[in-house]
């Protein structure tokens, strides 16, 4: 097969994912395995605005699955939101010869690429975020570990709260998704979880879950929030002025960002950066590398970003099922 493209460079962009590194490698040993020069734009698109790349090869990947975070960092930018800044990152690429670009991040990520690409530079996105929350992909890159990040914290409260008989308010990530609180709060066993899909009653999702937990012989409970629901210093003071418990909050912020990459996220990330590489030397662009019903396929960009992702009726009905007793 004749690539398509001879040189392609690789982004980070948005908010970092455990397994990003895992897929920069991917990108950079499949391209040089194929023929085509890769080069990794640091900082986002900000960089690729600036001209701040530097050369990738298999030797320069070495040693980086393992790691987290983002080898080529990551930023947001404004300017490249304008005409004019878009137009000086496709004179970047014109001025280095760079035929297509791998960019690794969200659906604000994805929009960047089709603003490239309508100025001529073939484009392929990867799904990385921790809140899992890109429609057309039913998994995306760092989830796993962000989960497992704070399931382990969790797990750590729970000792406390035992020994003290506290109730412990967690707010995990996840804005506009509860991917990640409802994942976590069925891995711990949390007593109630509220998450922003789902409109909660204060009275039967959280009060009625903690007398359910009590009259069960539980005296410590555990109540899982995303970020996207409110403050949970708000939610824990409507438990104490409620029940006289004296509730403890942990935010657990950017912890579950961080971290090394779970091997769940290293193979996945290694697989979809294979693909994106692949699409691109065949001459594909505005392409999404995701995983549907567990096949690795390339999927229409602006039809992904279209689509909506919402929590399954059947992890809902589990919910229901599993907490407060």
């Amino acid at each position: 097969m004749e690539n398509k493209v001879k040189r392609i460079g690789v982004l980070t962009s948005g908010g970092d994912a455990p397994g990003m590194n895992a897929a920069i490698r991917a990108v950079a040993r499949t391209a040089q395995y194929l023929g085509i020069d890769c080069v990794g734009i640091r900082r986002g698109w900000n960089g690729l605005i600036n001209g701040d790349i530097m050369p990738l090869d298999g030797h320069s990947v070495n040693g980086i699955i393992n790691r987290g975070g983002t080898m080529l960092y990551s930023a947001r930018s404004a300017e490249f939101m304008t005409e004019e800044g878009q137009m000086r990152a496709v004179q970047t690429c014109k001025f280095l010869g760079i035929d297509g670009v791998v960019a690794i991040g969200g659906d604000g990520t994805f929009r960047g690429c089709l603003d490239l690409s309508r100025h001529g530079v073939s484009v392929i996105g990867i799904p990385g975020t921790i809140d899992n929350d890109i429609a057309c992909s039913h998994y995306s890159i760092g989830f796993d570990t962000a989960c497992n990040t704070a399931v382990d914290a969790v797990d750590k409260l729970r000792d406390t709260m035992q020994s003290h008989e506290r109730c412990s308010v967690v707010e995990v990530m996840g804005h506009h998704a509860g991917h990640l609180a409802l994942y976590v709060g069925l891995a711990v066993g949390a007593t109630a979880v509220l998450v922003p899909e789902k409109k909660y009653d204060f009275e039967q999702d959280v009060l009625e879950k903690i007398r359910t937990a009590r009259l069960a012989g539980k005296t410590h409970y555990m109540v899982i929030v995303a970020e996207g629901v409110g403050s949970a210093m708000d939610v824990a003071k409507e438990i104490a002025d409620a029940t006289g418990l004296d509730p403890r909050v942990t935010v657990l912020g950017h912890v579950q960002r961080g971290g090394t990459p779970t091997a769940r996220d290293r193979v996945t990330a290694s697989r979809l950066g294979y693909l994106a590489v692949r699409a691109l030397a065949e001459g594909k662009t505005n392409r999404i590398a995701c995983i549907q019903h567990g096949d690795y396929v390339d999927v229409d960009m602006e039809e992904g970003l279209a689509m909506k992702k919402s929590l399954s009726e059947l992890s809902l009905a589990a919910l229901d099922a599993f907490t407060g007793a």
